[in-house]
């Protein structure tokens, strides 16, 4: 049989405009004209991605509400490819030429039929489609611009291809290098990107799913001009080379869209290591609904955002996701009838209708002097990125005591040790008790692989060798559990993504008339109480299929009563 060509064809197609976007989701009835022109802004001007950017970031619509729309409009499937990504070796089925012009992949194949995401349909494709699959039918279906320009991430060769690509050329070598580094990081949703330097080379490594990878390695004689390069963007001292610096960098991504990192640079024996925390700026479709609450923890933590004043603390250990979950809150009080105003260090989301300080030592504004001004400027709900002090600690419970809702993280191993740290810090028992409503407590886990999870039979003896009362929730002598194998998809981990798993301890009456009186018998009541612990929530993931038990283990401590029979 005579190969398909795969050259690429010349067939236009009409580009859907921002103009198009916008009616169609008016149309489609999920937003109203109104609210279009109360933006203000002329759509007709726009492309595609710039109207979509601001129909997101005016929280008018999340991306789930502009593919329904868009699907239903041109009366297809939604294929959606970041909850159900495509395998490599299918997507490379369509060359990389053809599917960059149509803004197409591969979805998904069977014996008879083929389904091809696109963000453009257009009966026109069917042709060039039915060259590559002359045998089977062909089936449409709609995936946003962003979910096809992410899965083209597959076509790339790997890292040190990549990188002996950009030095064989032989200008713009540095400047080249790095930005591939930092769109490698970002395509592969990386919170950090490390470069340490050893005596003969450089590692590179991306945080990923909270677990650190390696990812390429650089020949060290081109070391030193990558270091410079990154403290000229980040206007750091070139000259020093023996002390530690920080500072910030503005990228701007092949997409147009602007990153905010973070750097640090410390020196240690072989040069300088440089670690950069990758900040997205906007908060685009987060909401509690979204971040992996359980219902009874919803409706909790939701009933007291609706308190006029109060305060509420989110507790964990650096990156356990505190931050990401005041504004999953944040972003649900937003309207405008409020005024919201948050202090933080730094500035990591950027949230439409909401008034941001950045923390600036250097300037003297620190949390506890923002937070005395912040209460001068008529807030209704105050976000503090940080209680570290006993300062702050005392200033924001006094914001929460006059009138205001304050919602801050605090470091505490776990919602019930919150209180008497914060008793420790030297916040008076009857102030805390007069204000704070709830406590919520959390860290990430890894989420097992949707391409290679397969469920498994475990023996709950084995699980009591680790969890001896483990039968209080499993009290079957089998159970079935999901894992990962491991996978291209996953890099071979069983793991993809990361979820949060959370205790919400509301503090009653008698809680709070314990912390005015006495705060060591709090222990006692929070232990009569009937609140879900972190690990009790990770093992509903668990049975669930969301992340399996070793993974719950490793992050989360066993509590005392499931440690004993």
């Amino acid at each position: 049989m005579k190969k398909p060509s795969l050259e690429k064809k010349e067939i236009e197609l009409k580009e859907i405009t921002g103009l198009d976007l916008v009616n169609i989701i008016v149309k489609q009835n999920y937003i109203e004209q109104d609210d279009i022109d109360d933006l203000q802004v002329d759509f007709s001007s726009k492309g595609f991605d710039e109207a979509y950017s601001i129909l997101i970031t005016s929280n008018l619509v999340t991306s789930d509400l502009v593919g329904q729309a868009m699907s239903e409009f041109y009366s297809l499937n939604l294929f959606d490819l970041k909850s159900f990504p495509p395998n490599k070796d299918l997507v490379k089925k369509i060359s990389y030429d053809i599917a960059s012009q149509y803004k197409m992949v591969v979805f998904a194949e069977s014996k008879m039929e083929v389904f091809i995401a696109t963000s453009n349909p257009d009966e026109k494709l069917i042709p060039i489609i039915k060259e590559i699959f002359p045998d089977k039918e062909i089936k449409l279906g709609y995936a946003l611009p962003e979910s096809i320009e992410d899965t083209f991430l597959l076509y790339k060769n790997n890292f040190s291809d990549r990188i002996s690509d950009i030095m064989s050329k032989g200008e713009q070598v540095v400047p080249d290098i790095v930005k591939e580094i930092f769109e490698d990081a970002l395509a592969q949703k990386a919170s950090d990107i490390h470069f340490e330097p050893f005596a003969e080379e450089v590692v590179i490594r991306f945080r990923i799913d909270g677990v650190l990878q390696d990812i390429g390695i650089l020949p060290k004689n081109f070391y030193e001009n990558i270091v410079n390069r990154l403290k000229v963007i980040s206007k750091l001292r070139l000259d020093e080379h023996f002390e530690t610096q920080d500072g910030s960098i503005r990228y701007l991504t092949k997409k147009n869209t602007t990153v905010d990192m973070r750097i640090s640079i410390a020196p240690v024996m072989d040069g300088e290591k440089i670690v950069i925390r990758v900040l997205f700026r906007y908060v685009n479709d987060l909401g509690l609904d979204s971040i992996g609450l359980s219902d009874k923890a919803f409706k909790l933590i939701n009933d007291n955002l609706k308190n006029p004043f109060g305060l509420i603390l989110v507790s964990g250990p650096t990156g356990s996701g505190k931050t990401t979950t005041l504004y999953a809150a944040i972003r649900d009080l937003v309207n405008s009838r409020v005024n919201i105003t948050t202090i933080e260090d730094p500035v990591e989301y950027r949230v439409d209708r909401v008034n941001q300080i950045q923390v600036n030592e250097q300037k003297n504004i620190t949390f506890a002097k923002a937070l005395r001004s912040i209460v001068r400027q008529d807030p209704d709900i105050i976000l503090v990125g940080e209680i570290r002090d006993n300062e702050t600690a005392e200033i924001a419970v006094n914001s929460a005591l006059t009138g205001h809702l304050v919602l801050s993280t605090f470091h505490a191993n776990d919602a019930v040790s919150t209180l008497p740290r914060l008793y420790d810090m030297g916040v008076e028992p009857f102030l805390l008790s007069s204000t704070i409503d709830l406590i919520i407590s959390q860290r990430l886990i890894r989420t097992t692989c949707p391409h290679c999870k397969y469920s498994q039979e475990m023996s709950v003896v084995d699980l009591k060798k680790v969890v001896p009362g483990i039968f209080k929730v499993f009290p079957k002598t089998k159970i079935n559990v999901f894992k990962g194998k491991g996978c291209k998809e996953c890099g071979f981990t069983g793991y993809k993504g990361r979820t949060a798993v959370f205790e919400v301890l509301a503090i009653t009456h008698d809680m709070k008339d314990a912390l005015a009186d006495n705060i060591k018998s709090i222990q006692t009541i929070i232990n009569e109480e009937e609140y879900i612990s972190m690990f009790e929530d990770g093992l509903d993931k668990v049975k669930k299929g969301v992340t399996d038990f070793e993974e719950l283990v490793r992050v989360v401590k066993v509590p005392e009563k499931f440690a004993k029979e």
